[in-house]
C-alpha cells in the first residue's frame, strides 16, 4: 500500500523539552490510526505539521501529489464573521476551486475530463446533500446562526461537520468527540466505518477508538510506538513490552555489576581480550534504561461522614422556556453510591445537577437534603484559570497544604498526585497543555472536599493515562459521585448505576454500568417490536387459539438471579481491563498477561452465553414463548 504522507526524523523542541525528537511516521491509503500520548507530549503539534501549520525544527514532510487533507483542531478554527453553514461550505474548499474552475473553463478545454474526474471522486456534485446530512447528524445548530453566537458545543460540532465535507483523502481529527452526544459520537464512528481515505484520530475516548481503529500509535518520550489492532489490543501488546523491558533492563544490570566486579578484582588478561570487555561493558552501560510510567494516584480528599439522608428527590419536574424537560423522577441517593448521567445533549442533564445542588428550583415535586451532605460540583465550564500564576500558586489560595481526612498533606505532593512533576508545578499557566490545565482545574475544585461529588463532563481534554487515575480515584471514593458524561468507557469503569435521559421527558434509572443499560434498552425495544409484529401478523380467528408458555418456578428463580450474574461477570472484565491499563502491570502481572487474556475471553464468552437465555426467558415472561 501507498504511503500519502510521510513524516521523516522530525525534530519540535519547546524550551529544553524535545517533544519530537527525530520522529518517523508513515500513513498509508487506507490506514485507521489513532494516536495517543500523555497530554503536552506531542500530539497536538504533530497533527499540527501534517497539517501545513506548523513547522519543525528539523526533518522532513512529504504528501502524496495533490492530496486532500482535512484537519480538526482542538481550538477552532471557524471565521466569526460567518454564518454556520458558510463555515461549513469553507470546509469543502478544494472540491469548490475545482468546481470553480470547472466551470469557469470553455467547453474545449482538455481539463474538463481531468477536473471532472477529481470532482466526482470528492464527491463534489452532491455537496450540498453532504453538508445537510452533516447537520443533522451532529445536531448543528441552524445554519443562518452566526458562530460569535454559538456556546463551545455547537461550535464543535461545526467544525467537525467542516472537517469531514470535502470527503478528503486524509483526515485528522483532534479530540472529535468532545462535547458529542451519544448519538452523535455514534454517527462519527459509523462515518469513519465507510470513509475510503485514511485518518488519525487522537481521543480520550477508548470507546471510540476500540471501535474505529486498526492500529494505534502511542507518542512517548518524543518517539512513535506501533501498535496492530485497537485499544485493547494495545493495552496488552504495550504490557508484554513492558514485562520485557524490564527483563531486559535487568540482564543489562546484571552484566554491568559483573563486569564492574571484574574490573574492580584488578584481573589482568590478554590485551586484546581485555579491551573488548572494557568495550562491551561502556556499550552495555551508555544504553538508556527504558521509560516506566510512574504509578502515580490521583488525590481526592476523603469524604466527611453522610447521614441516614443524602438527598431525596420526590416527584421531581422542570420546565424551562415552555418546555418540559422531564417530570415525576424519583430517586432516592445512597452512600457509596455512583451514578452516571447520559444522554443526548439538551434534554436537561445539567439542570437536573443544579436542581441537586439547590441552584434551581423544580417545578414540581420536592428535593429534600441531608444536613451532613456536602456537596462538591465541577461543572463544564470549570473556573478561569489564570495565565501569568504558575500551577503552584493557582491551587495555592495564599495555602501551604491542602485538609486531608484528619491531616494535611503539602500542596507540592497534593499536585504531583495530579501528575505535575516538580518543574510543571512551579510552570506558568500559560505555558501548560490543554490536558494539564484540565487537571489542574481538578486538583483545584476537588482541593475542597465533600461528600456528593457531582462532575460536569470531567473527562473532555483529559488523556488516558489521567482518565485511567480519574477513574481509580472515584471507584475509592466513599461518599456519592454523580457524573454527566459521554465517555462510554469511563462510565462502564466507574458506574453503579445509571440514570438515563431518552428524549421522553422520562429520566429512566437502571442499576449497573451504562453497557448494560443498553442492553436492557435494546431488548425492551426488541420485544415491543416483536409484539407489534405478532398482534398485526396473527389471524383475528386463530387469536384465541395462540397458547403462550409461560415460565416455570425454575425459570422464574433463574431468571431473578441473571442480573447479578451478569454485573458479576462485567466487573470481572472490567478488573481485568483495569489490570492491563495499570501503570504498575508490568511489575505485578507481567508474568500472568497470557492467563488473564484467556479469562477475559473466557468471562466475556461467557457473559454473551447469560445474556442470549436472558433473552430468551424475558421473552417467556412477557408472553413471548410457544
Amino acid at each position: 500500500m501507498a504511503a500519502i504522507v510521510t513524516a521523516t526524523d522530525v525534530t519540535v523542541q519547546y524550551h529544553e523539552r524535545a517533544v519530537l525528537d527525530a520522529a518517523t511516521f508513515s500513513i498509508e491509503e487506507d490506514d485507521r490510526i489513532g494516536l495517543i500520548g500523555r497530554n503536552g507530549c506531542g500530539k497536538t503539534t504533530f497533527l499540527r505539521i501534517l497539517a501545513g501549520l506548523q513547522t519543525p525544527d528539523s526533518g522532513d514532510i512529504a504528501r502524496r501529489r495533490e492530496l486532500v487533507a482535512s484537519y480538526l483542531p482542538q481550538d477552532f478554527m471557524l471565521d466569526a464573521t460567518k454564518s454556520v453553514e458558510e463555515n461549513i461550505r469553507d470546509g469543502a474548499k478544494p472540491v469548490l476551486d475545482l468546481i470553480a474552475e470547472y466551470e469557469s473553463l470553455p467547453a474545449d478545454s482538455k481539463r474538463h475530463e481531468f477536473l471532472e474526474h477529481r470532482i466526482v471522486t470528492l464527491e463534489g456534485w452532491t455537496l450540498d446533500r453532504r453538508i445537510a446530512t452533516a447537520m443533522s447528524n451532529l445536531n448543528c445548530p441552524a445554519g443562518d446562526r452566526r458562530v460569535e453566537t454559538l456556546s463551545g458545543g455547537e461550535k464543535r460540532r461545526v467544525a467537525m461537520a467542516r472537517a469531514i465535507v470535502s470527503r478528503p483523502d486524509f483526515l485528522m481529527l483532534d479530540e472529535p468527540t468532545n462535547h458529542l452526544d451519544p448519538e452523535s459520537i455514534e454517527w462519527v464512528a459509523e462515518f469513519l466505518d465507510g470513509f475510503t481515505g485514511a485518518f488519525l484520530v487522537v481521543t480520550h475516548d477508548r470507546y471510540f477508538l476500540d471501535r474505529v481503529t486498526k492500529r494505534i500509535v502511542e507518542l512517548s518520550e518524543g518517539r512513535f510506538y506501533w501498535h496492530e489492532g485497537n485499544y485493547a489490543d494495545y493495552l496488552l501488546a504495550k504490557a508484554e513490552r513492558q514485562a520485557t523491558d524490564v527483563v531486559l533492563e535487568h540482564k543489562r544490570q546484571m552484566f554491568l555489576k559483573k563486569e564492574l566486579a571484574w574490573v574492580r578484582s584488578g584481573v589482568r588478561a590478554q590485551r586484546s581480550k581485555s579491551k573488548i570487555r572494557f568495550d562491551r561493558y561502556y556499550d552495555a552501560a551508555a544504553q538508556d534504561a527504558p521509560e516506566i510510567e510512574e504509578d502515580v494516584e490521583l488525590c481526592i480528599p476523603p469524604p466527611p461522614k453522610l447521614g441516614n439522608r443524602v438527598v431525596d428527590l420526590s416527584n421531581v419536574g422542570m420546565e424551562l422556556g415552555g418546555r418540559r424537560l422531564f417530570h415525576g423522577f424519583d430517586f432516592k441517593f445512597e452512600n457509596g453510591r455512583r451514578i452516571g448521567v447520559a444522554g443526548r445533549n439538551g434534554l436537561g442533564k445539567t439542570t437536573l445537577l443544579r436542581i441537586i445542588l439547590g441552584q434551581l428550583a423544580p417545578t414540581e415535586g420536592t428535593v429534600k437534603t441531608g444536613q451532613l451532605t456536602q456537596f462538591n460540583y465541577v461543572d463544564q465550564s470549570r473556573l478561569q484559570l489564570r495565565e501569568e500564576r504558575t500551577a503552584l500558586e493557582e491551587v495555592s489560595d495564599g495555602t501551604e497544604y491542602v485538609i486531608f481526612g484528619d491531616g494535611k498533606l503539602s500542596l507540592r505532593a497534593y499536585l504531583k498526585r495530579f501528575l505535575f512533576t516538580d518543574d510543571r508545578i512551579m510552570t506558568q499557566v500559560k505555558y501548560l497543555s490543554g490536558g494539564e490545565r484540565s487537571r489542574l482545574l481538578l486538583a483545584r475544585i476537588l482541593k475542597n472536599g465533600g461528600n456528593f461529588l457531582i462532575l460536569d463532563e470531567p473527562t473532555n481534554d483529559l488523556d488516558l493515562p489521567t482518565l485511567r487515575v480519574l477513574e481509580e480515584a472515584l471507584i475509592a471514593f466513599t461518599g456519592v459521585v454523580l457524573v454527566v458524561s459521554h465517555d462510554r468507557y469511563f462510565l462502564n469503569r466507574i458506574c453503579t448505576d445509571v440514570l438515563a435521559f431518552e428524549g421522553d421527558g422520562t429520566i429512566h434509572h437502571s442499576v449497573g454500568d451504562y453497557d448494560y443499560y443498553l442492553e436492557k434498552k435494546e431488548r425492551a425495544a426488541a420485544a415491543t417490536s416483536k409484539q407489534a409484529l405478532a398482534a398485526i401478523t396473527a389471524p383475528k380467528s386463530a387469536a384465541s387459539e395462540v397458547k403462550t408458555r409461560r415460565l416455570s418456578f425454575k425459570e422464574t428463580k433463574e431468571l431473578e438471579g441473571m442480573e447479578a450474574q451478569i454485573q458479576a461477570l462485567d466487573a470481572e472484565v472490567v478488573r481485568i481491563e483495569g489490570l492491563f491499563a495499570a501503570p504498575d502491570f508490568h511489575r505485578d502481572h507481567a508474568s500472568q498477561a497470557g492467563e488473564l487474556k484467556a479469562k477475559m475471553d473466557a468471562t466475556k464468552r461467557k457473559t454473551e452465553l447469560l445474556y442470549a437465555r436472558w433473552s430468551e426467558l424475558e421473552s417467556l415472561k412477557n408472553g413471548n414463548g410457544k
